[in-house]
């Protein structure tokens, strides 16, 4: 089978619409299939892939529950849509939608690998759209108009959908050479020390991506890690874990470190940035750190810095992860500071609490031959804080392969 696009929608509401995206695919030269994930009624046009198809053995809920019988399509739909990537069948996945039909496609849309085009038309697009992207690579155009008819509008916006989708499927990229790929975290304040190593990395031929530690970006490199796309990872920069364990903004959840284990990939960690839990503009910060140590960043990020007592939380919560590892890891502690704000003279300077954070981990880190914990005199951005942690994941990287 020739890969195709999967143009997805529910047909019982959007089959004309799903049809007309489908005719502009295949003007534009493009293979479709036009694939109906209704809930209720029959479709309006019949598709080339049924929903009793993408269901398989899986019955939707009985009843006039609609929102449990969205759910269980947008499961069934991602696990049939894995199925067909894993045989070529997908060259993209095109999607319209209001509410329901929103989030049904774009839950399959996120079990999808990064790189594989995804485009979602929805009446929801011009919102918060973080629920329906997550840290996944879908592109989200708004509809402007409700999917609901084919009219001077909505033509022009579903025609502009199906040729941004044929022109994604019809351009490759020209890779570039094949070189290992190492997954790195980085905050604003530990730049220097992620750029110092992506550079000498790249210097011995591996592909650096770097991951802004906002949250999304912990768990897009994880994502990453799960598709076997990232051989390797220096996490240096575990704030979010401060923001999971304080209340801070940029969480990236309870699961962080979860892929890293699981997929038995080499492992360099520090704490970079966990001084600092992260909010919104100094107004939104929660009463109840009010009279808390708060560094205005911006007008839009307020910083505040961790206590003795917060950061033997943060130690406990990362010793518990990382105690189940099998996996080549070493620990490095920078005893010299964590961050740019970390440092003598510096508003977030407390050696107090982070020889908290450094002892409880020491503490609590079982060493075993795989899992290492070494506590430096270096500040993380510090040049031989760098060149420690390029020598270790050299080592172990090159000791796993």
């Amino acid at each position: 089978m020739k890969p195709a696009v999967f143009a997805v929608a529910t047909m019982d509401t959007k089959g004309d619409e799903i049809a007309y995206v489908a005719d502009c695919l295949r003007g534009a030269g493009i293979e479709v299939k036009v694939v109906d994930v209704g809930t209720k009624s029959p479709p309006t046009i019949s598709p080339d892939v049924s929903r009793d198809i993408v269901l398989g053995d899986v019955s939707l809920p009985s009843g006039d529950d609609r929102g449990s019988s969205v759910t269980a399509m947008g499961e069934a739909l991602k696990n049939w849509l894995q199925g067909e990537c894993a045989l070529g069948h997908v060259a993209g996945v095109i999607g319209i939608g209001g509410g329901g039909g929103t989030a049904l496609v774009t839950a399959a849309m996120r079990g999808l690998p990064i790189g594989l085009p995804k485009l979602m038309v929805s009446t929801l697009a011009s919102g918060n759209t973080a629920h329906y992207v997550g840290c996944s690579d879908i592109t989200m155009m708004h509809s402007v108009v409700d999917i609901a008819g084919l009219n001077s509008v909505s033509v022009r916006i579903l025609a502009n959908a199906a040729h941004a989708m044929a022109g994604m499927v019809s351009h490759t990229v020209n890779q570039r050479e094949s070189r290992p790929a190492i997954g790195m975290t980085m905050f604003g304040v530990t730049t220097p020390c992620v750029t110092a190593i992506r550079e000498m990395l790249e210097t011995d031929g591996y592909d650096c991506l770097v991951f802004h530690a906002t949250g999304a970006g912990g768990r897009a490199m994880e994502k990453l890690v799960q598709s076997g796309m990232i051989r390797g990872v220096l996490d240096i920069t575990t704030t979010e874990v401060a923001d999971e364990v304080v209340g801070g903004v940029l969480t990236a959840g309870p699961h962080r470190f979860d892929a890293l284990l699981e997929q038995r990939v080499p492992l360099v960690l520090s704490v970079g940035a966990v001084d600092m839990v992260n909010f919104g503009a100094v107004e939104t910060v929660p009463e109840k750190f009010r009279g808390r140590l708060l560094h205005v960043h911006n007008a839009q990020v307020t910083l505040m810095r961790t206590t003795i007592t917060e950061n033997r939380e943060i130690a406990r919560w990362i010793a518990r992860k990382l105690n189940q590892s099998t996996a080549p890891l070493t620990i490095l502690l920078p005893g010299g500071g964590v961050s740019m704000l970390d440092a003598p003279g510096q508003p977030f300077h407390d050696p107090d609490a982070d020889a908290a954070l450094m002892e409880e981990l020491e503490s609590l880190i079982e060493r075993t031959d795989q899992r290492q914990i070494i506590r430096l005199p270096h500040h993380i951005n510090d040049p031989q804080f760098a060149r420690i942690a390029v020598e270790h994941f050299l080592r172990l990287y090159k000791n796993h392969s």
